[in-house]
């Protein structure tokens, strides 16, 4: 089968909302694209935009390939997306809420009770807290791939603490620089004011009581983390500071940072940090890279943590299979984003087919991300899918399977002209009094031939996302 072209409907067709684009490209010296290309990727290794590879043999830091080639999106087909998420993410904030009180869900039947109560990403300590506002995610992001003119999947939920956003600004803001024309010819809408927007969010979300403009603080593990420079371009962006855990301690019953006029008290923190390294009088006693007592600070109603401890559990992919049951029971309505088909391998019927199936499947680890730990079936060895299965029969619980999907593929620039790639897109939502979901998003695009594996850790690339309007 082949895959959905989102560009071309046929050999010199393409499809409305590239039309604009696509007469524009056919008129360009391909020598002088070559150029743009290589200036873009000047761009992202002057200004530092790279990531870290950990246990790779090679350096650590990593320049993310960058594609000028846009992935562009319809307002219409924008609209039923949007429609989508948001209700999606009402639902998640609901389960979320539910699962820490009263367990409604687990009581109607619609969910297994030790899914929760022995996964290891529920936080008991977050039993009966309400975080200010009763907003557990702040800032989510919904993985999205497409196989259709008009199919469209959610392929995984990221709850705790989405990473990618600076990508999509320095993306649009290194094809505004090159291609100013574009913009011209095409109405896009704009994704630069993300960072007055998140700074806005975290601030509405301040608790109850909080006098005069909020203080908003990044929480960053460190500059060895691998999105640390995501970090410090949101801080500085937003105008607030960045700090580590050595920077904070609990003062007169609030977190406060060091400044140079002595302790500030903060009203918002953005964290980047997990939740096991959160507090170590709370979770990991040995943890150097939270804030000691700030769980306390948390639960008093005097600090806004974004996202909420304990949201993790939302990013587990065996939770992810149960979110059909979960967007109806909370909204009362059948998903209008449909979930891919999965099979939890914790169930002997579904687990004996995936066994029976690995070469057709794409299996992953119910806590795993970056495309570590999951098995791609039609593009793996007989030696690797052995391997694997010794893995799946020995842990099954922690495992799911999904069919390998047709994604669908958006044009690269290449040497020759243009090659298809498939992509996937993660729209990046943020919650506080309103939710607000920023137009486009994070196109994520597998530069090898053939490969459907899309993250940067993996080999994949970037590129501009435009929503166009009517």
């Amino acid at each position: 089968m082949t895959p959905f072209n989102e560009m071309m409907a046929g050999d010199d067709d393409a499809r409305p909302p590239y039309e604009k684009y696509y007469d524009w490209f056919s008129a360009q010296d391909p020598k002088r694209l070559a150029a743009k290309s290589r200036d873009a990727e000047k761009i992202f290794r002057r200004t530092g935009i790279t990531f870290a590879v950990y246990g790779a043999k090679e350096a650590a830091e990593r320049l993310i390939p960058f594609d000028i080639i846009p992935r562009i999106i319809s307002a219409k087909e924008w609209r039923r997306l949007e429609q989508g998420i948001e209700q999606r993410v009402v639902a998640l904030n609901a389960f979320l809420d539910d699962i820490y009180h009263k367990q409604e869900i687990v009581k109607a039947g619609r969910m297994p009770r030790d899914l929760i109560a022995k996964n290891e990403a529920f936080l008991p300590q977050m039993i009966g807290v309400r975080p200010p506002g009763n907003v557990y995610t702040h800032i989510i992001g919904i993985d999205i791939v497409r196989t259709g003119e008009d199919q469209f999947y959610v392929l995984e939920d990221n709850a705790r603490t989405p990473s990618g956003v600076s990508y999509m600004l320095e993306n649009r803001e290194t094809m505004m620089q090159m291609f100013p024309e574009l913009f011209s010819k095409n109405r896009v809408r704009p994704v630069e004011n993300y960072p007055a927007l998140l700074r806005k969010s975290l601030s509405a979300a301040a608790p109850q009581g909080c006098n005069g403009t909020p203080t908003v603080a990044v929480l960053t593990p460190g500059i060895y983390n691998s999105a640390y420079y995501e970090h410090a371009f949101l801080a500085d962006q937003m105008g607030v500071e960045l700090v580590e855990g050595s920077d904070l301690r609990v003062v007169d019953g609030r977190v406060a940072m060091r400044t140079t006029q002595g302790y500030k008290a903060i009203d918002v923190l953005y964290r980047r940090v997990d939740d096991d390294y959160l507090d170590p009088l709370t979770f990991k006693p040995d943890s150097a890279l939270g804030v000691p007592g700030i769980m306390d600070v948390y639960r008093a109603g005097r600090i806004t943590i974004a996202n909420a401890p304990g949201t993790g559990i939302a990013d587990d992919k065996a939770i992810y299979s149960y979110m059909p049951e979960i967007v109806e029971f909370y909204t009362g309505r059948k998903p209008i984003l449909e979930n891919v088909p999965t099979w939890r391998c914790s169930e002997a019927d579904s687990l004996a087919y995936v066994l029976d199936n690995l070469e057709d499947l794409v299996v992953k680890e119910v806590h795993g991300s970056g495309g570590y730990g999951m098995l791609v079936g039609p593009t793996s060895t007989k030696k690797e899918r052995a391997e694997f299965a010794k893995k799946l029969a020995a842990r099954p619980g922690n495992y799911i399977a999904q069919p390998t999907l047709s994604l669908s593929t958006v044009p690269i620039f290449v040497k020759k002209g243009i090659a298809p790639r498939h992509v996937d897109l993660r729209p990046f939502v943020l919650v506080s009094d309103k939710i607000n979901i920023i137009p486009g998003g994070l196109t994520r695009v597998a530069l090898k031939e053939g490969s459907l594996v899309v993250n940067s850790s993996q080999g994949g690339g970037t590129k501009d996302t435009w929503v166009l309007e009517d």
